[in-house]
């Protein structure tokens, strides 16, 4: 797609936007069949739909974490997902290296939290001509995060979206602050809420990131009354044998259910503008 900001505008409800997959490609069978069922949800209530997954873990907690099933594969598998679907796709990058190879195969280059003020990257994946969604840092203000699209505009590049996932609160915690939201609003970019990785419990004693999975809900529907512009949703089968991120999911079969609900709140704070 040529211009995906126009994409993620074009409901005709003004609608949230989503992005939604699984943590990582585990497999082209598991990415299909979850490509294909949010289609269903996403086209039947009107909300239009990036397909999210990353081609390769980088941030893991051990060594040991599983990170992927080869770079060129995976990106293969997120091609073939937009093209079965018709639906654009979002992946993470990591390194300046990256961007271009990226960018053969996906629509949406995410910059992952921990490396948003990262300027050779932020200008690498500005230049490839994709949108950029920069993920704001865990350890960042939101008043921060203009500087970050500004390095993405002053590469050439005005697509350019901002995802909050929670600010860091202790050691082992994180916490959504809300006012964050409007705030990065001024920027000028649509802002984007992460309700699964807000929810993250990181650095458990077992290498293991923790979750609270039974708060997606209140998260997301405290965003769509702040007026988020999209909404982020890891998603998996079974979050229980996930590869990666696992703890903090939704189950695909609760994905109706949540998107129902949230466009019905979405409808009602449009009313009230």
């Amino acid at each position: 797609m040529e211009n995906i900001t126009d994409y993620l505008k074009s409901s005709s409800t003004d609608n949230f936007f989503l992005l939604a997959g699984p943590c990582v490609i585990e497999g082209e069978h598991m990415a299909l069949e979850i490509a294909e069922e949010v289609s269903k949800i996403t086209s039947r209530l009107n909300i239009p739909y990036v397909f999210k997954g990353s081609y390769r873990k980088a941030n893991r907690s051990r060594i040991d974490s599983f990170t992927g099933i080869g770079d060129l594969e995976a990106l293969r598998i997120l091609r073939k997902v937009s093209e079965t679907f018709h639906i654009p796709v979002v992946t993470d990058i990591h390194s300046v290296d990256e961007a271009e190879m990226a960018a053969e195969y996906v629509d949406i280059l995410q910059i992952p939290a921990f490396l948003c003020r990262q300027t050779d990257l932020l200008v690498a994946a500005a230049r490839t001509g994709r949108m950029v969604n920069i993920k704001k840092g865990q350890f960042l203000s939101p008043e921060s995060m203009k500087f970050a699209v500004e390095k993405i505009r002053d590469a050439g590049n005005n697509q350019v979206a901002v995802t909050e996932r929670g600010t860091t609160f202790g050691y082992q915690d994180l916490v959504v602050d809300y006012r964050g939201i409007p705030e990065m609003q001024k920027n000028g970019c649509p802002v984007i809420l992460d309700i699964t990785h807000s929810l993250q419990q990181p650095n458990q004693a077992a290498g293991v990131t923790g979750g609270r999975p039974d708060l997606i809900e209140t998260v997301a529907k405290a965003g769509i009354a702040v007026g988020v512009d999209g909404i982020f949703i890891e998603t998996h089968q079974n979050p229980a044998v996930a590869k990666s991120d696992g703890a903090n999911m939704l189950r695909l079969d609760l994905m109706s259910r949540l998107l129902e609900r949230l466009t019905i709140l979405r409808e009602a704070v449009v009313k009230i503008k």
